[in-house]
């Protein structure tokens, strides 16, 4: 276990006061019932890792999170703002936006902009920074996530990894509260794999509100607070990695991690 979560561990879960409450959520694509009366809550500088097999409604969850997904049941609170059923949230959708980054499978930059000016681009429109702030500031989080020297290239010079830390160094440029993660090493080559996780465990370090979808195991072992394992759209089981990796209470768990546990 991590010096982090070693020092925080459950008393930070318990006395910080949730920045994400999901309340008997429920979501359906078509007549597919993807969200199962979801619970959760997310502490305010919590490492939540969300598990599961493909397809098991994990990433429809934080997409929830984010207002990218409407739902059709149950309450979302984000940062004291609240998302209604069926896209009805007004200009809470908005406000929970400016204050979540998120970093998806794809890269999402856009090609025709060079790696500063993706970043840039948001501050600017969204936040009402000037472009030399914004600029600043980019060169400072592209630093941070260890490529400031690729800032004048564009998004086609670079390797997915960097591509990756483009995307992840967007998000912050928001000055989020939250960052939802799904499944960022995905797309990209073994090799690429590391650096990105590097990238985020500094932000694990700095204290940063996380919720993560992955399937790099060991990584959530590592940086994880918490460990939830989702199966066919509900909540099967989740508590702190090494009781969950080590001692897995549910049948579904055991199973999903007798199989990736071997690879």
């Amino acid at each position: 276990m991590n010096d982090r979560v070693s020092n925080q561990g459950t008393a930070q879960t318990a006395e910080a006061s949730p920045i994400v409450r999901l309340d008997r959520v429920n979501k359906h694509f078509g007549n597919l019932h993807v969200m199962k009366e979801i619970d959760l809550s997310v502490a305010q500088g919590e490492v939540v890792v969300i598990i599961g097999a493909s397809g098991s409604g994990k990433s429809t969850l934080i997409r929830c999170v984010n207002g990218l997904e409407p739902f059709q049941s149950g309450r979302i609170e984000v940062d004291g703002k609240t998302l209604m059923p069926n896209g009805a949230s007004g200009k809470s959708l908005q406000a929970v936006r400016t204050e979540v980054g998120m970093v998806f499978q794809q890269f999402n930059l856009f090609p025709h902009l060079s790696i500063r000016d993706n970043v840039t681009l948001a501050p600017r429109k969204v936040r009402g920074m000037t472009r030399q702030q914004a600029e600043v500031t980019a060169d400072k989080l592209l630093e941070r996530v260890g490529i400031s020297d690729q800032a004048d290239k564009y998004p086609t010079q670079l390797s997915g990894g960097q591509q990756q830390r483009v995307a992840l160094a967007r998000a912050l440029a928001m000055e989020p509260r939250l960052m939802l993660f799904d499944e960022p090493t995905s797309a990209l080559d073994p090799e690429m794999i590391g650096e990105v996780l590097d990238a985020m465990r500094e932000l694990v370090n700095d204290g940063m509100t996380m919720m993560i979808v992955t399937h790099e195991m060991g990584f959530a072992r590592e940086v994880a607070d918490r460990v939830v394992f989702v199966h066919e759209g509900q909540i099967v089981e989740q508590g702190p990695p090494d009781r969950l990796f080590d001692q897995p209470q549910h049948e579904r768990t055991q199973a999903f991690l007798s199989r990736v546990l071997k690879h």
